[in-house]
This record gives C-alpha cells, sequence and structure tokens, in this order.
C-alpha cells in the first residue's frame, strides 16, 4: 500500500475562496526567496572562482570587500517611478527593491590585490587568487 495522498479537490477550492481575502504573499513564500543571492564557488590549486546571481542590478550598484578568508558581496537595486495612467492600478508587484548582502568564508586566505570582478548578464564573477602561504619557520627554544 502506498503511503501517497492525492489532495481533495474541495480542498483545493477552500484555498482558492481564502487567497480572494488574504495578500498573494501569504500564500506563495515567495517574499524570503527574493531577498536571497545564490553562489556557486569552485576552487582549483591557485584560486576560488565565485559566481553570483545579481540580475537587474547595476555594476556600479555592486561592492564586493575581501579580508582575509572573508568574502562579502552587496548588491542594491533601486526602485524606478512607474508611470501609470490615469484609474491604472498594481494588481501584483513581485519585483524586489532594496539591498542584498551574502558573506562567507573560505578555506585560505585570499590575495586582495590581485581580485578580479567581473559582471555580465546579471551574474557577477569572482576571480579570487589564494595568498601565498606565511612563510614558518621553526623557533629553537632557549
Amino acid at each position: 500500500m502506498s503511503n501517497l495522498r492525492l489532495l481533495d479537490p474541495s480542498f483545493d477550492s477552500f484555498e482558492n475562496a481564502l487567497r480572494r481575502f488574504f495578500p498573494p504573499s501569504v500564500f506563495d513564500g515567495e517574499a524570503g526567496q527574493q531577498l536571497k543571492m545564490r553562489i556557486d564557488v569552485t576552487e582549483n590549486d591557485k584560486a576560488y572562482v565565485v559566481k553570483a546571481d545579481v540580475p537587474g542590478v547595476k555594476k556600479e550598484d555592486i561592492d564586493v570587500r575581501v579580508e582575509g578568508n572573508m568574502v562579502q558581496i552587496d548588491a542594491r537595486t533601486k526602485s524606478e517611478k512607474e508611470t501609470r495612467g490615469d484609474g491604472d492600478k498594481v494588481l501584483r508587484s513581485e519585483r524586489h527593491y532594496g539591498t542584498i548582502s551574502r558573506s562567507f568564508s573560505l578555506g585560505q586566505d585570499i590575495d586582495a590585490g590581485r581580485v578580479q570582478a567581473n559582471y555580465a548578464d546579471g551574474v557577477l564573477t569572482l576571480q579570487l587568487p589564494k595568498a601565498a602561504p606565511a612563510d614558518s619557520r621553526r623557533i629553537v627554544v632557549q
């Protein structure tokens, strides 16, 4: 016997009735997802490569900071004033305006002086060269 259950169609009409009384965000669950910056991180012997999705952001509104092995990406989207005709009203607005930020640490320090950042088609690509390991020397105990 299967544990799979099909939803009763009458429940679906009840949910549709509730949607008429509450704002769409209550049911869609998308509010938190709009604010999440998705990233991919790859590594080779010499560097890390980070690709971050930041669609709809101008490159002037992206800030990247690197300190040691910490990376922080901040992006700002600005609201553009929409012109509406007489009597028009907004029925649904899903575009997000505001600030999004993402910070993370990597396994090794980054050479901040050689970091390269490129932005194209809504994807920020960071080339993060690894810093040379600090010379260690053995200390003779007297």
